[in-house]
């Protein structure tokens, strides 16, 4: 893949690099033609321009798009095994970074395997790639230059945590913890030397909550609400991937980070819905039977009219609107959001 450049972004506008699940993914499980993690077809995309489905586990654009809209661009970079497919002679006009999320994908290599996508040590192997053509192209003291200031956005680990609590006879919480925030260290070290430098981590959201886990525990506890068992591990999650970054970026010299806590984000829009406009945060604007999260999100499913009012898309992920309050909060929220530094902070930190 020679001459596989992006534009170079001016100083207002940092290249951005995006990994992770399908909170991020804006097309990766598209040219995976084995994959069971897709969402290219309706009623996703209803509110996307045109209403396309790109492949966006959303009605219109998802997290990593709105990021990339604050900090000058259109949307997220294009999938990185999209520009695969491009003539050599086009790549290098197109593009502001490259997006590897893939759908499904987990920290582990096991987390969704079965379902065939990329999972997160994959995607760093596609941007040792990446970064291979940089070097050829515009040496290595210009690389290194490029990867210092570039943004590397990263949302995953809901995935490994539905897969741990899907499984009959798992090891303890706290040693599956550790190997969560294990391989994170891991994935964090390796993209460091690579170049990488600037990080913005998004935490696992309250996924407890979603209209999913909604059914686990009525199913399970025979109440509703919130499956409480996900979400505690969730926080978990949270409080050790933050110890981790302290530790970690004191270790890595230039190291940065912020650290996005979708956690509490999530349960702050649940806990007040009037003030964030939303009428419903419990079922899936797009599904079928109860809460709209027995069925998957297509053509045949019901569909809700307003997506505005609704703080579900489908049964696990967020509408536009809630990813757009979430990259709002990630880029100039306040420490009890974003911590220790917002993601613009960290754009301009030099």
């Amino acid at each position: 893949m020679a001459n596989f450049i992006p534009l170079l972004a001016d100083d207002a506008t940092p290249v951005i690099f995006v990994l992770g699940d399908s909170t991020a993914d804006v097309g990766t499980n598209n040219f995976l033609h084995h994959s069971k993690a897709r969402a290219n077809f309706p009623h996703n995309g209803i509110d996307f321009p045109k209403s396309r489905a790109t492949g966006r586990f959303s009605n219109g654009f998802n997290t990593a798009d709105l990021l990339a809209k604050r900090f000058g661009l259109k949307r997220s970079p294009p999938p990185f095994l999209f520009l695969r497919t491009l003539k050599r002679h086009c790549k290098k006009h197109l593009l502001r970074g490259v997006n590897f999320a893939s759908g499904g994908s987990g920290l582990l290599d096991i987390t969704g395997s079965k379902q065939t996508v990329v999972p997160l040590s994959e995607q760093i192997t596609q941007f040792a790639s990446v970064c291979d053509d940089f070097t050829a192209t515009i040496g290595p003291a210009a690389t290194e230059a490029m990867l210092s200031k570039s943004l590397f956005f990263i949302s995953i680990g809901s995935n490994d945590i539905f897969g741990y609590f899907k499984t009959k006879h798992r090891m303890p919480e706290d040693k599956f913890l550790s190997l969560l925030i294990s391989a994170y260290s891991k994935h964090i070290t390796t993209l460091y030397e690579l170049g990488a430098r600037k990080f913005g981590i998004i935490s696992v959201p309250s996924v407890g909550c979603c209209p999913a886990q909604r059914l686990v525990q009525k199913h399970f506890n025979g109440t509703n609400g919130c499956f409480g068992a996900i979400n505690d591990f969730a926080e978990a999650f949270h409080s050790a991937l933050g110890t981790l970054l302290l530790n970690i970026s004191s270790q890595l010299p230039g190291m940065k980070y912020s650290l996005g806590n979708a956690f509490r984000m999530t349960l702050d829009i649940i806990a007040n819905p009037e003030l964030f406009k939303f009428k419903n945060v419990r079922a899936a604007c797009c599904g079928h039977g109860t809460l709209n999260a027995q069925g998957l999100c297509n053509s045949t499913a019901s569909l809700c009219p307003d997506r505005r009012k609704y703080l579900f898309w489908d049964m696990v992920h967020p509408t536009q609107k809630a990813s757009d309050l979430a990259a709002q909060t990630l880029f100039n929220g306040s420490q009890n959001y974003v911590s220790p530094i917002n993601f613009a902070q960290l754009a301009k930190d030099n």
